[in-house]
């Protein structure tokens, strides 16, 4: 049975420059550009999963043509995604036409079944395909609109491991140093800095993915002047909205 995250939340796509040239392009043009939305957003699956239903939805008053590509997805050592193209999983169907204010259920299925461990990592990256719309003035500019869905297949062992400390950068501010040594992705949401008092020192807020073998830097918005050195406790929110706690110490 299909294990797919429960959420109604619907994410406007992002406006992508198919061509880096146009953004030299005269702006007083008309914008030729469509707007979708997909759902669910992040697409969870376990190893006995076949295939899961995402739905494509044209939100604007033309036609819109749309292509999927599917990739493997990892993180380089300094957090910066690394997109492979992947055979593993398949979307059906791979072209979708829908008519305005359209929608349209597709089916992502995995092609091998995963005998691993670990946590696997892949990104569906739906695009507007902008070609195949007819362009009534010669002077209309053409943008693509593109979004990036993240895929896990997680196995019931897979854990995120995350161990975070502090440290003060060259601007005298706070660097939350966070590293997932698990196998499974770990996403920090909120991070709290706080003294032996409780009084709150800095805090920021996240959402990049920190996958396995990673380690990723976040600097923190300071309540005071100065940070004073010392004890204190950091708190980390995650996406599943629990909390983890590190005693941790401010260096000079």
């Amino acid at each position: 049975m299909n294990y797919i995250k429960n959420t109604r939340k619907h994410i406007k796509m992002l406006v992508v420059l198919s061509v880096t040239g146009l953004l030299m392009a005269s702006f007083t043009a008309p914008v030729l550009a469509g707007v979708f939305s997909v759902s669910p957003v992040r697409i969870y699956m376990t190893p006995k999963d076949r295939a899961v239903a995402v739905t494509i939805t044209n939100d604007g008053d033309d036609e819109l043509v749309m292509q999927a590509d599917l990739y493997s997805w990892k993180q380089k050592t300094n957090g910066e995604d690394d997109l492979t193209l992947s055979e593993d999983l398949f979307l059906s169907p791979p072209i979708i036409k829908l008519a305005a204010n359209a929608r349209q259920v597709v089916r992502l299925a995995v092609l091998a079944p995963s005998k691993s461990n670990d946590e696997l990592y892949y990104r569906m990256i739906i695009r507007e395909v902008p070609e195949a719309k007819p362009i009534q003035d010669k002077m209309q500019l053409q943008i693509a609109l593109a979004f990036s869905l993240p895929v896990f297949i997680t196995p019931k062992s897979a854990k995120s491991l995350l161990t975070c400390h502090v440290e003060k950068n060259a601007t005298n501010a706070i660097n939350a140093i966070c590293e997932n040594s698990g196998n499974a992705y770990a996403r920090p949401r909120e991070f709290v800095l706080k003294n032996a008092t409780g009084e709150t020192l800095a805090a920021s807020e996240a959402t990049v993915y920190i996958l396995p073998g990673i380690t990723r830097s976040y600097e923190l918005k300071s309540t005071k002047s100065i940070i004073p050195t010392g004890a204190a406790k950091l708190s980390v929110t995650m996406d599943d909205a629990t909390t983890r706690d590190y005693d941790v110490t401010i260096g000079n």
